[in-house]
């Protein structure tokens, strides 16, 4: 009968997932008014009971007027511990919340090891490993802005990914804003909007939300994911939204959901820069075991701009087609690939100018980024050098970048092919007769 009470009373101060994994599988073997002797299934079982809960049993035992019973606990073990009927579960300490995740499906690449960090894009990957680790010093809301194939989603994906496996009792809730707008249509539809803000609020650690530009003109999802981000951020909760444009120019949002997404830092990512897009490629050439020497990856950095995806689908095509006919790839073959994938390059930037340039001198275009100084590599590098500033409106340090020199580089060439033009007619023919060429294929 003490024992029942007792039980009656745990119930109702203890979460259920602790009452029915701790203390519904004790037995009394004995209970008077001296002693109360409980059975468990194990030493381990018994001692966490009296680490964790032995006071709340004494507490107890006082309100029902009976503090000088002594609690003991035994062994019992006819009775092994059993898991409740149905689909087995894995347990959780009582301390741990019950973890309710909602995760997309996650690339198995888009981790923070896989992902090339460069001027375009440091500022994002910093606050998105932050957060992942749960550092909030850079706050505890990012939004991260981005143009398709960049980079937003490999750093979201990379987030759920450290989380899940060096945190994995954290309540993750990793979704796009369709999504969102989706589960919450039906929970309205079947009465269960109380459930649906239970998740997003009181289960939830950490949320990612992709796409949110979406959320434009539906101001019932706006309201709802307000309330939402209130509740988080006043607990101090992580959350990273994702877009293709800035909170400002997201059009028919209501100005208080607004300013909600304004509350955080905000960061872009950039277009990779030609150092960032040559890591990218060698890195995966290498996942796809693609042999691409020096030359090609250089080549393919001056193709394949803005949309990452491109470089994955060239090397895509390049592997396909190595394997199937046993050869190497070469220059024809990453051209005709390109073509494939990504259409004809008309656009005249700087890489566009020294690849031409090295043809037209019979160069390589590892010899124009390396330092020799020879006047058969040194002459077609400033060239190329000048035509950039004079066709392109790239700054100095993006033209040096493309032939690994700074920007003093390109001002000295400038200068110095300039002067020539000046007083030297055959070097003046030369780089008219160039310039035309440039103007007939590009502009």
């Amino acid at each position: 009968m003490i024992w029942s009470n007792i039980k009656e009373k745990l119930s109702k101060k203890l979460p259920n997932s602790v009452f029915s994994l701790w203390i519904e599988p004790l037995t009394c073997l004995k209970q008077d008014n001296k002693l109360l002797e409980l059975a468990g299934p194990n030493k381990f079982f018994c001692s966490w009971v009296v680490n964790n809960y032995r006071d709340h049993i004494k507490n107890c035992l006082k309100e029902l007027g009976l503090a000088a019973v002594d609690v003991q606990f035994t062994v019992d073990h006819a009775k092994p511990l059993s898991l409740p009927a149905g689909k087995p579960k894995q347990l959780r300490l009582p301390t741990m919340p019950e973890v309710n995740s909602t995760i997309r499906s996650l690339h198995p690449r888009y981790t923070f090891d896989e992902f090339m960090v460069g001027d375009s894009n440091m500022v994002a990957y910093g606050a998105s490993e932050a957060l992942a680790m749960n550092d909030t010093s850079l706050g505890s809301c990012l939004y991260i802005k981005a143009g398709t194939g960049l980079g937003k989603s490999h750093l979201t994906h990379a987030v759920a990914h450290h989380i899940l496996n060096h945190a994995p009792g954290t309540r993750l809730h990793y979704l796009t804003a369709q999504q969102l707008t989706g589960e919450m249509v039906k929970a309205i539809q079947g009465n269960t909007m109380s459930m649906f803000k239970k998740k997003y609020q009181n289960n939830c650690d950490i949320l990612l939300i992709d796409d949110i530009h979406s959320i434009d003109g539906k101001p019932k999802t706006q309201i709802e994911l307000s309330e939402i981000v209130d509740f988080l951020l006043d607990r101090r909760k992580r959350i990273i939204f994702t877009g293709s444009k800035i909170p400002q120019e997201i059009n028919n949002i209501d100005s208080s959901f607004r300013s909600r997404l304004n509350s955080g830092l905000i960061t872009t990512i950039n277009p990779p820069d030609l150092l960032t897009r040559i890591l990218i490629i060698q890195r995966k050439a290498q996942n796809y075991q693609l042999p691409l020497n020096e030359e090609l990856v250089n080549f393919l950095a001056g193709q394949v701009k803005g949309d990452i995806r491109q470089v994955q689908s060239v090397i895509v095509g390049l592997k396909a087609h190595c394997g199937l006919f046993k050869t190497e790839p070469d220059l024809a073959l990453v051209k005709e690939t390109l073509k494939n994938i990504i259409g004809c390059q008309n656009e005249l930037n700087v890489e566009a100018i020294r690849n031409f340039i090295a043809g037209q001198f019979k160069v390589t275009i590892n010899d124009l980024c390396s330092k020799s100084r020879k006047k058969d590599i040194a002459f077609p590098r400033q060239i190329s050098m000048y035509l950039a500033r004079k066709f392109t409106k790239q700054p100095l340090a993006d033209i040096g970048r493309a032939f690994n020199r700074d920007h003093s580089t390109v001002v000295h060439s400038v200068r110095v092919i300039t002067e020539q033009i000046a007083r030297n007619g055959s070097v003046r023919g030369q780089v008219e007769l160039i310039s035309d060429k440039l103007r007939k294929e590009y502009l």
